[in-house]
């Protein structure tokens, strides 16, 4: 009961880290959930999870490495094969030896092979880490695919070296000729176990298919158990799991992509599934080494026989050391060949391409989980030298990587903003365009024989938004002044609507019920409309007219009016626009020109729907206007969904997100009130 209690509560933390995420993008999520395991570790919640190294392994690493290798491009890595086996493998070696003499001269209480033990688990990159960063930070495309090739690679290299010094440091017995050959053969080995076992679980399911087994949830459950049983079986015969999943998963995405008509439903199935295990994979790595941390950190800070500051400073060291070592190898290497890869361009990647490289290799959970396989004793049975220390500079090494990356590379990869005003505002079109674009392809996944007239209907409103966008061309409307002048002209021009309704109601023109039915649709509009002051302003005056017509039952309860009733709305709704009209003009002058213009412009807009309406009130489905309303919802929240994407990878800032929220307010009023008029 305990295990599932903290389960849940590990569920619980990764979804309030992209909670919180929202808030501060600025900080990578990884961090914010290593923050959260610390937390819950830190405060008595009675949560204790041991990490176990070989069940982190299997159940962690080989289902996030097996799903990179289906999903990283095939020719990209072989196109950049040699700079990639460069730093995972080359790199990985000099790691070991560079940097784990210098442990060993600078803590002599850490014997030689232990300290290459050390330096061979802080050797290779961690592809969730890499993964987690990548996602909102701008970093060159070649770049990318090297780290992400990188981190495949060099988890086995990395895990193997570490293996042969701790196994030296436990019987004091090493053969470098013979590493070398077991290192080639368990790495082989593991790629070509991970292929064949992949190929014949494909075979297996073409077999199941053609004797008539179509079933998608059996073949799901093959998919998700294809990682586990790669990594098992390759480990089970000596041979490294985990390039036994990065060749599985390259496996997959050939037979994927040669099957890629046949099951489409297990395709979508399979993309929704993989999203979620995936999700809750990577949160759940970094919120267990966050949990971590406290113990890791506690045994040696409150240990007297360490000065603290001092292996805080041995760890910066070793991490400034790892930094500086990745650099120089790119450089030497970038000198003698094209490191990313790029045929055809003359100049070799600068300094700050290097500086990047160096910074993206971030340390995370492969690094700490081999850390904790160190065992206890040596072969006499004499405690393992050193073990917590070990431990603990490992762990400080992964916060470091994680933060200096996240605080570097943002800044090393910030585009220079265009001082050119036109190129600006051209960006900001485009980044509308696409924005809408989302909320297209949101509604088409939506499209189903029951909704097909209610979908091309909303995606052609769309497409004459996105056409007038494109007409605007160069007119500069979009300016922050600009929308709000127009923001409270609208809201101006539907207190005159509510006024003029008002006048209507006390002169007998329309009932009760209809005015009802009238200020609910001009409240919606003015809440989705409002700003945040406005907002509050708003709610506490539908709280308290709520209230107060509890008591005076003045008001009487929102119910769907009968079509024969829609006319009289639609009368309603033509005098208040033309009263909001006149309102407009009124306060018209040279210092709103444009805005007003647009209010206005959109009231006509509305006044021709209306003087339609009559013909196609007789064939009105109401259901039509149901799913309408529905799809346009899932339309609005897919464009909220791309400005929080869009301001989370850095890709706009935010004030620009802020403008785009204030634009799609816009446009969900101008729906809302459209939809409720037919």
């Amino acid at each position: 009961m305990e295990i599932f209690l903290a389960v849940l509560v590990l569920l619980a933390l990764i979804g309030v880290s992209n909670v919180v995420s929202r808030y501060v993008p600025f900080i990578p999520v990884p961090l914010i959930q290593i923050a959260l395991g610390v937390v819950v570790a830190v405060v008595p919640s009675g949560i204790h999870l041991p990490l176990e190294p070989e069940l982190f392994f299997v159940l962690f690493i080989a289902p996030l490495l097996y799903n990179d290798g289906k999903h990283t491009p095939r020719d990209e890595l072989w196109k950049l094969r040699a700079p990639i086996l460069l730093l995972a493998v080359g790199l990985v070696f000099i790691t070991v030896f560079a940097v784990g003499y210098a442990i060993h001269w600078m803590i002599p209480s850490i014997p030689l092979a232990a300290a290459f033990g050390l330096a061979a688990i802080l050797s290779p990159t961690d592809a969730v880490a890499v993964g987690a960063l990548a996602g909102r930070i701008h970093m060159p495309k070649s770049l990318m695919r090297l780290l992400e090739g990188e981190a495949l690679m060099n988890d086995a290299s990395g895990l193997v070296a570490f293996k042969f010094a701790i196994a030296a440091a436990v019987t004091g017995v090493f053969s470098l000729p013979g590493a070398t050959v077991s290192f080639f053969i368990i790495s082989i080995g593991g790629l070509v176990i991970g292929a064949v076992i992949a190929f014949l679980i494909s075979w297996l399911r073409v077999v199941l298919r053609r004797a008539g087994m179509e079933d998608v949830t059996m073949h799901m459950l093959l998919q998700i158990l294809t990682p586990f049983l790669l990594y098992m079986i390759a480990e089970e015969l000596g041979m490294s799991g985990i390039l036994a999943a990065v060749a599985g998963g390259i496996v997959h995405a050939i037979e994927r992509d040669r099957a890629e008509s046949s099951m489409m439903k297990l395709k979508v199935v399979s993309t929704s599934t993989w999203s979620v295990i995936l999700f809750i994979l990577n949160g759940l790595v970094f919120v267990i080494l966050g949990l971590q941390i406290p113990g890791v950190s506690g045994i040696i800070l409150s240990d007297p026989a360490f000065n603290n500051y001092e292996v805080i400073g041995y760890a910066a060291v070793i991490f400034a050391m790892l930094m500086v070592l990745r650099f120089a190898w790119t450089f030497a290497f970038t000198r003698g060949s094209r490191l990313l890869g790029i045929r055809g361009e003359r100049e070799m990647p600068g300094f700050k391409m290097l500086v990047m490289t160096s910074f993206s290799g971030v340390r995370g959970a492969v690094t700490l989980a081999g850390a904790f396989s160190i065992p206890l004793v040596l072969e006499d049975g004499s405690p393992f030298p050193q073990r917590d220390l070990i431990i603990f500079l490992a762990a400080t090494v992964i916060l470091l990587s994680l933060i200096a990356a996240s605080v570097l590379l943002p800044l090393l990869s910030k585009k220079k903003e265009s001082t050119d005003e036109a190129e600006r505002e051209k960006s900001e079109r485009d980044i509308q365009i696409q924005v809408m674009t989302a909320a297209i392809q949101a509604v088409h996944q939506e499209r189903n024989e029951e909704n097909e007239a209610a979908v091309s209907s909303v995606i052609a409103d769309y497409k004459t938004w996105i056409q007038q966008i494109r007409l605007k061309g160069a007119m500069n409307k979009n300016t922050p002044r600009s929308r709000e002048k127009e923001t409270e002209l609208r809201l101006m021009a539907l207190s005159e609507e509510r006024e003029c309704a008002r006048n209507l109601l006390e002169e007998g023109q329309i009932s009760r019920e209809h005015a009802h039915q009238f200020f609910k649709t001009l409240d919606q509009v003015e809440l989705i409309l409002a700003n945040k002051f406005h907002l509050w302003k708003m709610m506490l005056k539908l709280f308290f007219g709520r209230l107060q017509a509890s008591f005076t039952r003045k008001e009487v309860a929102l119910v769907k009016l009968p079509a024969t009733d829609i006319e009289t709305l639609r009368q309603i709704k033509i005098r208040t626009c033309e009263a909001a009209i006149d309102e407009v003009k009124k306060v018209r002058c040279a210092d709103n020109e444009q805005e007003a213009v647009g209010v206005i412009s959109y009231y006509n807009s509305v006044l021709n729907r209306l003087a339609q309406f009559p013909r196609a009130v007789r064939s009105r489905d109401r259901r039509f206007d149901e799913r309408k309303k529905e799809l346009h919802w899932v339309a609005v929240q897919a464009e909220r969904n791309e400005v929080q994407a869009l301001y989370e990878k850095g890709a706009i800032s935010r004030e620009t997100a802020g403008k785009l929220r204030g634009m799609i307010r816009e446009r969900e009023a101008a729906m809302f009130e459209l939809d409720e008029i037919g």
